[in-house]
């Protein structure tokens, strides 16, 4: 079906005490896998690309920002349950543009760094840009720490402000905020729970739709109840990348030497079709904590 508009998906989300996951691809065996689990639990799901990774300087090759927005695009038309399409934390404010007008319905600006009212100001004129094109703008206030590389690295994390926040979306228009609240990015380890309380207090003041970072690492109840106090997006990423990763160790250890079984068959040995049911399976073993299924 074709691409829903992101805020239409997460107000009713709000509304129904539910979350939708945002389940981060990196090629097309990932987004089939999270296609396939939201279609077998009939959940909307947003779906999407990071922005970051994309446009990062270490990459060996540029990559056409194009052609993943309209794998998207094809892919949210071929499901069978109600899609968001999101250019995830991308600092390039020149490719954040050029996702709003490729085919992406939301789009993130990430500020590593700069000074807030700054980047208030630059955040509210790619939203009027953006809101002219219909798509939608996700931003984050506060910074995660990280637990890359198994330590928490918290020396420059700051929790979301609540009147700081509901300034913040006055002045940007915003259509969804995600918050710092405990939560970690790329934590490998133990979950965590978050501060509910700060939560609480954040949609006490804050309209708009919140989304959480970092949902790998939480805590299955603090999850559940962040949710009811007003949480209604969920960005997942480090999990399913683990998850593909032991399925194509496994795959490439066989003793299959046929290279066509091990790529482009889609048999019991191939290695994609493996990855592609590796996140299928890592959705499901997450999404039914989120209260969207059944509610495509």
């Amino acid at each position: 079906m074709p691409l829903k508009p992101v805020p239409e998906l997460l107000t009713a989300a709000q509304n129904g005490r539910y979350a939708l996951g945002y389940f981060e691809s990196w090629n097309l065996e990932s987004l089939q896998g999270v296609l396939d689990a939201a279609e077998k639990t009939r959940s909307p799901v947003i779906i999407g690309f990071n922005g970051e990774f994309l446009t990062s300087p270490e990459r060996r090759v540029p990559e056409r920002l194009s052609l993943y927005a309209a794998l998207g695009r094809a892919a949210a038309e071929t499901a069978e349950v109600p899609c968001g399409f999101i250019f995830n934390e991308c600092p390039v404010e020149s490719a954040v543009r050029a996702a709003a007008l490729s085919g992406f319905n939301l789009v993130m600006l990430s500020n590593p760094g700069e000074a807030l009212d700054v980047f208030t100001v630059r955040l509210a004129s790619l939203v009027q840009f953006t809101h002219a094109q219909g798509v939608a703008v996700e931003a984050e206030l506060g910074e995660l720490p990280n637990g890359a590389n198994g330590r928490l690295d918290t020396s420059r994390s700051a929790l979301t402000d609540p009147e700081q926040a509901a300034r913040f979306v006055a002045a940007t228009q915003v259509d969804v905020l995600s918050v710092s609240a405990g939560n970690v990015h790329v934590l490998l380890g133990e979950p965590q729970d978050l501060d509910l309380d700060l939560i609480g207090e954040i949609s006490r003041r804050v309209k708009i739709p919140l989304g959480l970072h970092g949902g790998t690492g939480i805590s299955a109840d603090s999850l559940l109840r962040a949710i009811r106090l007003g949480i209604a997006k969920v960005n997942f990423g480090s999990y399913l990348k683990l998850s593909y990763l032991k399925a194509l160790r496994e795959r490439l250890t066989s003793n299959e030497r046929d290279p066509h079984r091990l790529l482009g068959m889609g048999g019991s040995e191939d290695v994609m079709s493996a990855c592609r049911l590796a996140v299928r399976d890592a959705v499901l073993e997450r999404i039914e904590s989120l209260g969207c299924c059944g509610r495509a």
